[in-house]
């Protein structure tokens, strides 16, 4: 598979996670006067959902990584729909997501083009509708949101609900994710990522200030694997859009082992949603904080702490 290290010269890279890579994709779908399937958030944010977009604008909505379980809704129906119509098709998601479109469909179509995005796990869409009403309480109500703020600067993204801004390593909510708690039951043994039926995977290149320090700015650098012919295809339709470097699988995997390895499920992981149903989210904090970060320190997420290294590396150095 040919890899490569790349982002996005449009400034939209400043509101994407990584690089802007599927903003790149959607835009030459859009070209083609093609639709693109991809996640938004609902109008309060109290929960994810996938939507169908023809526009640029449209495509806005969907930009930026969500970290909760996104409803599918009618939506396998409607890509159908555009297929057999002719149109031109970009449908991006996690990868159960899209092996879960391919078995709907039930045979290739030569204007689907899909792209899995790299996935730690899913967690509970009830935690973040916990955590969100939790935190209106001391914000007001939650009108603007982006889960990968790049306001400290990629290395140390974070949630940015309206004005206010908490480091990754800092907020209660990517911490209960980070340490696996609140995953769905599959996530601890996702057979999907042992049989991608995507043509382009994206994510993060957490590795690129060893594989590509030439590239690393800290505003967001992209893996992306391309898997079929058609991936091929539209990265040539990309590339001159970019900045990117050749790059190897392994290099590119080097600290997202997410790509091929499932999430290791934590012991309490049971008890922590029986607690979930009953529990505000402040209880639940308090009650599995602890753990939490006892069991990152073990090594759950060495990632994590590798980036908050090289930000103080980085501020040392200025």
């Amino acid at each position: 598979m040919k890899t490569y290290a790349g982002y996005y010269k449009n400034k939209i890279r400043e509101k994407s996670s990584s690089g802007g890579i599927f903003s790149a994709l959607a835009n030459c779908i859009l070209k083609k006067n093609g639709v693109v399937y991809g996640v938004c958030m609902s109008s309060d944010n109290y929960s994810a959902h996938f939507e169908r977009a023809s526009t640029n604008s449209e495509v806005q909505l969907m930009i930026g990584s969500k970290y909760m379980q996104a409803s599918m809704g009618s939506i396998l129906h409607s890509v159908k729909m555009d297929l057999e119509n002719g149109i031109v098709v970009l449908f991006t998601g996690t990868i159960c997501q899209i092996n879960g479109l391919k078995k709907y469909l039930q045979r290739d179509y030569d204007n689907l083009y899909c792209a899995d995005v790299i996935c730690h796990g899913v967690p509970s869409p009830k935690l973040w509708k916990k955590y969100i009403l939790s935190r209106e309480e001391q914000i007001g109500k939650c009108i603007e949101l982006n889960f990968r703020s790049k306001e400290a600067g990629w290395y140390a993204s974070g949630i940015k609900e309206n004005y206010f801004f908490t480091s990754q390593n800092k907020n209660q909510y990517m911490n209960l994710f980070l340490s696996d708690l609140c995953l769905r039951p599959s996530c601890y043994e996702c057979i999907c990522k042992k049989n991608k039926k995507s043509d382009i995977t994206i994510g993060d290149l957490w590795g690129v200030h060893q594989v590509a320090p030439d590239l690393d700015d800290d505003r967001g650098i992209s893996a992306i694997i391309l898997r079929t012919e058609k991936s091929e295809n539209m990265f040539n339709c990309i590339k001159g859009d970019l900045v990117y470097k050749e790059i190897t699988y392994d290099e590119a995997i080097l600290e997202n082992p997410s790509e091929h390895e499932s999430a290791q499920k934590p012991l309490g992981r049971e008890t922590f949603y029986r607690d979930l149903e009953k529990k505000s989210f402040e209880s639940l904090w308090e009650k599995y904080m602890e753990k939490t970060l006892v069991w990152k320190f073990c090594g759950g997420v060495k990632r994590k702490f590798h980036r908050i290294l090289l930000v103080c590396s980085r501020s040392e150095r200025k």
